[in-house]
């Protein structure tokens, strides 16, 4: 994330002087401007008086309970993050605290590295919502984050609509780099639990046993490292929106215990013995071809049906159209903003180029390549000059065949070899997908597919 241009503004609430001593000098040390009160009525008059990021208010104050302080915080701010101090690090206190509002908890005596980290990712999350509001203001179809408006995407924004203001679990699918975190991000907005927490993990990025813990939690002493009690990540969006990124690649015995979560309505921390029950609602993504995984015994199948109550496939950016060039001037208008450069759009030459390119990468690809360009471009446009080598010598190779030349006409299994193939690259290598744009059944397609193999060892 870009520094943060002015020093935050922290205000600390704490009725211990040597409490609010130590973390104001730790935090000043770190560049923040902090303030404290040692009473919740002075802290909610320096609410009302001042603007601040972020709050740290300790659970036991003379006459209020940091509960009830935070829940009034939350009522007068609600986007203004509030990180609890509680001498009790029981997962009751965290849950309690979590419910009544707060972004985080950390426990006395105050480790100053964790104190440091916990402000940081409070900052990030007020930052990041505040730009979404900012971006929804500008944007009266009330999706901040998706740009384009293509047939397909129309159709996206209109399953987001639909599906937003229920509980239902969303599976997301789609190629790598075509935004299926925002699609998730746009459902959470737009649901009725946007006052709370998105939380996203990616089920593929570590091994089952730190996943475990990632997602449930554990207590203090559970195995070597557990130096502390720690709530995971469902309970951190209780009440919200937990954000299942990968959840092909998780490791099958999570699978089992992600299930059971999902059946009961329940998690138990890792070296615990008693459940907690939450409320969750569940987005999971991916770009791999589940049914597929599913019949070669990879992924569950009751855990299949259990997260693929409602699917939304985020089409790849080749199939979208013009929505490239609306990407383009969005990224332009971000990029340029955010490094300060004159450059107010596109030369006709690098438009054509860029609407041309097939983009494998597909929007992650694009932003990658629009950043480069308004970094090194000379001029108030970006210029053919400004892109990749690769984008400037594509050539695209369309389907056809020439009926002018009779003698040069493919045969019947050259021509179904050659639409197989491009219908395998559109859908990105999906053959759940290839087989029903082709009609055929999967089987049928994995052995024409072997015997293409075959013929071009």
């Amino acid at each position: 994330m870009d520094a943060r241009e002015q020093p935050s503004r922290i205000l600390v609430i704490d009725d211990d002087p040597s409490a609010c001593a130590l973390v104001e000098m730790a935090l000043g040390a770190s560049g923040h401007k902090v303030e404290t009160r040692s009473d919740a009525q002075s802290g909610l008059q320096a609410i009302d008086q001042s603007d601040f990021d972020v709050v740290l208010t300790d659970l036991h104050l003379q006459g209020t309970s940091g509960l009830e302080l935070c829940e009034r915080f939350v009522a007068l701010r609600p986007d203004l993050p509030v990180i609890v101090i509680t001498a009790f690090g029981s997962l009751e206190t965290a849950v309690a605290a979590i419910r009544a509002g707060a972004y985080d908890y950390i426990t006395k005596p105050i480790d100053m590295r964790v104190l440091g980290i916990a402000v940081e990712r409070a900052l990030d999350h007020a930052a990041l919502r505040q730009e979404l509001t900012r971006l929804r203001s500008t944007d009266e179809a009330g999706f901040p984050r998706i740009v384009g408006d293509s047939p397909l995407m129309r159709k996206t924004h209109d399953l987001v609509s639909r599906v937003a203001p229920s509980a239902a679990t969303v599976l997301i699918t789609g190629e790598s780099g075509t935004g299926k975190e925002l699609v998730a991000r746009s459902i959470h907005e737009e649901s009725p639990r946007a006052h709370r927490r998105f939380v996203a993990v990616n089920c593929g990025a570590m091994p089952a046993s730190l996943l475990e813990s990632e997602l449930f939690g554990h207590v203090q002493g559970a195995f070597t490292d557990a130096k502390e009690t720690r709530p995971g990540l469902f309970i951190e969006a209780d009440g919200g929106t937990l954000f299942l990124d990968e959840i092909g690649d998780m490791p099958s015995e999570m699978q089992v215990k992600l299930l059971r979560v999902l059946q009961e309505g329940k998690v138990r921390p890792v070296g615990g013995s008693e459940e907690r029950n939450i409320d969750v609602r569940i987005l999971a993504a991916t770009n791999r071809d589940l049914e597929a995984l599913v019949e070669a015994g990879q992924f569950r199948e009751d855990l299949f049906y259990r997260i693929n109550v409602v699917q939304i496939e985020v089409p790849p950016l080749r199939l979208r159209g013009t929505d490239v060039l609306d990407l383009v001037h969005h990224f332009v208008e971000v990029y340029a903003r955010r490094s300060g450069r004159p450059v107010r759009g596109v030369a006709e030459p690098a438009a054509r180029r860029l609407l041309d390119y097939d983009w494998p990468g597909n929007v992650r690809e694009l932003q990658n390549v629009i950043e480069r360009a308004v970094t090194l471009t000379q001029f108030d446009q970006v210029t053919v000059e400004d892109l990749p080598t690769k984008i400037q010598n594509f050539e695209r190779q369309d389907f056809v065949i020439a009926d002018d030349h009779p003698d040069q006409m493919p045969s019947m299994e050259e021509i179904e070899t050659r639409y197989i193939k491009a219908v395998m690259r559109a859908t990105g290598g999906n053959k759940t997908r290839a087989s029903r744009i082709l009609g055929l059944d999967r089987r049928t397609l994995y052995r024409k597919l072997e015997r293409l193999d075959e013929h071009t060892d």
